[in-house]
Formats: structure tokens, C-alpha cells, sequence
């Protein structure tokens, strides 16, 4: 999820390890912890010069199990030295640094693993990647009750019980919410198939996810052999399935997929892809269709898509930037989470 979600989770993972020993930097350290696996960024970017490489390489080993084991003694070992000086001295033990970066960092991936985008959770033994589809990568509902609450612990004493109580209700809330959206995920895939049976859709596989922000509209794209079917359902929707399906060609015979690069984006995106040509000649727009568009209507508002180019006897992708959506896009999504 986003990066305030997993520094607050974090914060929280370090007030149940460290909190009545050191208090409030518990919560930072916590938040450290949280951070790390995302650092994977910027280490894809110092590892490879190409666009593509350096995008798969996020949430791969670094948000592993693995990881997780390792990297709680590496940045258990080294906190402690550091922390453990002065007056500080023997006030923690290495064990408590090794379980507050251990739950820290593997939170961070096992909460990854309820959105669409996918965790390379058992790496580097498998590059499966764990994708629950039930929650967005940004949820207001999920992270700000949770926020408020490791607010309110900040003003207690690290010997005060409320400090305890205040974080285990802001896990709990979270956590509720979360298992609210599996089950909400069940019941919008049934919708979801029946809407393409009605409609007479036949289709090897779909994927269905709730789109940006909210949990309340949903998104879900089906594959054919040639084509891909996509819709969007809202639970305020007066209907229990959805009459407006949009047909897109999927055109993948317009580059030479068996690239290894471009395998590796049509591994990213687990084949939802389409392609289009750009006016500049030479340069492709992939658009990955496990992402929804902000205007339901027009494919060309979808969230995730790039620019393909062939540089230096290789693909790339031009960076990723994620701007803004315009007013009018953003108008037609929230009035489509309104329901029709």
C-alpha cells in the first residue's frame, strides 16, 4: 500500500515490541522498519539503467520473506549497537530490536499482498507474486482511523496503558476493515461473473479489484483470445450486476512480446495488457488493465500505462510519473462510485 499506510503500521509494530522500554522513538524505529521493503525503488534504480528491469524489481526480494528474516537481524544488530550506548545502556536487548524490524518489515509485505499489484512474497525461491485484489494501494478508510489512533498514543507515557490500548484499537479497526473487504471482494466477483454471463461473454480468466480510494467501486477486466472485456460495478448501484461493458482489442501482435523485457512487463502487468501506437514513430503506449480508468468511459484515462521505446538494442519504458487526473475525469469516477 502506500507509503503513510506502512510507516503507520510500523509505528505500530514498534510500540508492541519497544513501546513501554523506549516510548515514542519505538514508533519511529517502527516506522524505519515499515519503510525499508519500499527502498526497493531506489535500489532497482542503482541496480539497472532500464525502466522496465528496475520496475519489477519492487516488491520482489526485498518484500520476501526472506528478507524480512534477514533483514530483522541485520537492522536489529546494527540499531542496538547503536541505541544500546550511554544511558541507554542495557535499557533494550538485541532480541527486542530483532522482533520490532522482524514485524516491521514483513507487515509491510503481508498487507501488499491484499492489493492488486502483487508481492513476490516467497522470493527467491518462486517469483509468484500474492495479489488478493481486495483493497486499494490507497484507502483512506483503512489508514486513517489507524493514523488517528498512533496519533493519540504520541501523548501517553511509555509506562501508560493506554499507549497499549490505543494501538491494539487501531490494529483491530484496520484489521476489521480488512476482512471486510475479502468478503466484499467474494461478493463483486459474483457479480461480476454473472454480469458476463447475462451479457454472453464467454472468457479464460478475469481479474476484479476496487478502484483508487475507496471500496465502494470496483473494477474488473476479462480475457478473451483477442479481445478483453472491462466494466465497473459500485455497491450503490440499483442493479446487482452491471449492463455496460466495454470491449478492448488487446493487439499484442504489434511487438515482439518474446522480448526478454517486454516478457517481463507482460509478467508485471500477469498478461492484462494492451497496446496501442504512438504518433512518434517507434514508440508504443502499454496500458496495464489490472488498473482502472478514472473516466469509466475512455480507456485513455487508465491509471497505469507507459511509454514503450527501443533504446540501445533494448525496450524500455519511459518513468513511471502518476500525475494528477483532470477535474472532468475525476468527476465522472466519483459520480460512478455514486452508483446509476
Amino acid at each position: 500500500m502506500d507509503s503513510l499506510t506502512q510507516i503507520i503500521l510500523g509505528t505500530a509494530c514498534g510500540e508492541l515490541v519497544l513501546g513501554k522500554k523506549i516510548g515514542n522513538k519505538a514508533l519511529l524505529f517502527g516506522a524505519i522498519g515499515g519503510t525499508i521493503p519500499d527502498l526497493d525503488v531506489f535500489v532497482g534504480r542503482l541496480l539497472y539503467n532500464n525502466e522496465i528491469q528496475a520496475m519489477v524489481f519492487h516488491r520482489g526480494f526485498m518484500h520476501s520473506i526472506v528478507f524480512a528474516i534477514l533483514g530483522s537481524f541485520f537492522f536489529g544488530w546494527i540499531t542496538h549497537k547503536i541505541y544500546n550506548t550511554k544511558k541507554r545502556t542495557n535499557s533494550t536487548n538485541l532480541k527486542d530490536w530483532i522482533l520490532l524490524f522482524f514485524w516491521a518489515i514483513f507487515t509491510h509485505p503481508l498487507l501488499d499482498c491484499f492489493t492488486a499489484y502483487g508481492t513476490q512474497l516467497f522470493n527467491p525461491f518462486s517469483d509468484y507474486r500474492v495479489a488478493f485484489n481486495t483493497i486499494s494501494v490507497v484507502d483512506p478508510l483503512y489508514t486513517v482511523p489507524f493514523l488517528i489512533c498512533m496519533l493519540i498514543v504520541l501523548f501517553f507515557k511509555r509506562t501508560n496503558r493506554k499507549r497499549l490500548k490505543w494501538t491494539k484499537a487501531g490494529i483491530y479497526v484496520s484489521s476489521v476493515y480488512l476482512i471486510f473487504t475479502v468478503g466484499n471482494k467474494f461478493y463483486i466477483d459474483t457479480v461480476f461473473k454473472n454480469s458476463f454471463k447475462k451479457a454472453g461473454i464467454s472468457y479464460h480468466r478475469f481479474s476484479a479489484q476496487p478502484t483508487i480510494l475507496n471500496n465502494i467501486l470496483w473494477y474488473a477486466v476479462a480475457e478473451r483470445d483477442t479481445q478483453y472485456y472491462i466494466t465497473f460495478y459500485s455497491l450503490f448501484d440499483k442493479s446487482n450486476i452491471t449492463d455496460k461493458i466495454i470491449s478492448i482489442s488487446k493487439n499484442h501482435g504489434l511487438l515482439n512480446m518474446k522480448d526478454e523485457n517486454l516478457k517481463k512487463l507482460a509478467w508485471f502487468s500477469d498478461d492484462y495488457f494492451n497496446i496501442e501506437k504512438k504518433d512518434k514513430i517507434g514508440t508504443y503506449k502499454y496500458i496495464d488493465l489490472r488498473y482502472p480508468m478514472m473516466n469509466p468511459d475512455d480507456i485513455n484515462t487508465s491509471v497505469f500505462n507507459f511509454t514503450i521505446f527501443f533504446k540501445k538494442n533494448e525496450w524500455d519504458i519511459l518513468p513511471f510519473k502518476g500525475n494528477a487526473p483532470k477535474k472532468e475525469n475525476f468527476k465522472k469516477f466519483t459520480t460512478r462510485i455514486k452508483g446509476i
